[in-house]
């Protein structure tokens, strides 16, 4: 198990300023990857309404579990590595692995038999470094949908910010206010239930 404090900032893009930013860095196809986010949850959306998320990242040949829980400044995540063959049986039944991250939940009165497998969110993903920090590349599919959008991971939340609020000025691209992929997949989710 290992954590760590995530401080990224956001920006949903139309299409066009997705390829217009593209071009704008030079990046080409083959710097673009593909990640599965397959996401977790009880029926009755306990995880969200606290703020948290779980999801199984599926990145080249590795699995990882991620429990997301608020923190003062960021997000905290919790990261453990499972195997296929545990991923796609927790996919496949619900559930979750014992360990640390279903101890954690168990402190805030989840059960992991009270896990549901919502679905999964698969990005086509790039990432170069930027001013101390990473920016992301993100073009996303799932539950009949795909949007575009710009991360920047940091360490200093606030010359972080300076710094991506400039880029974006420099590009001519408004900010804007801009869920994280858990809460847009959760909402187009809760759009298709009956």
């Amino acid at each position: 198990m290992s954590q760590e404090i995530e401080i990224e900032f956001k920006n949903i893009l139309t299409r066009e300023e997705f390829y217009r930013i593209k071009s704008h860095f030079q990046l080409r196809e083959e710097q673009f990857f593909m990640q599965e986010n397959h996401y977790f949850d009880t029926s009755t959306f306990s995880l969200k309404e606290m703020g948290s998320a779980l999801r199984i990242r599926k990145k080249k040949n590795d699995y990882v579990i991620t429990l997301k829980e608020p923190a003062p400044v960021g997000i905290l995540e919790t990261h453990q590595i499972v195997s296929e063959t545990e991923a796609l049986k927790m996919i496949e039944c619900g559930g979750l692995l014992q360990g640390e991250i279903s101890e954690r939940l168990l402190q805030v009165g989840i059960s992991d038999k009270d896990l549901l497998y919502f679905g999964t969110l698969s990005t086509n993903r790039a990432e170069i470094n930027y001013k101390d920090g990473l920016l992301v590349f993100d073009h996303s599919m799932y539950l009949s949908t795909e949007d575009y959008e710009i991360e920047y991971e940091v360490t200093n939340e606030e010359q972080g910010k300076k710094i991506f609020l400039t880029l974006f000025e420099e590009l001519n691209i408004p900010i804007r206010d801009t869920k994280n992929k858990i809460r847009r997949f959760y909402e187009q989710k809760q759009k298709s239930l009956p």
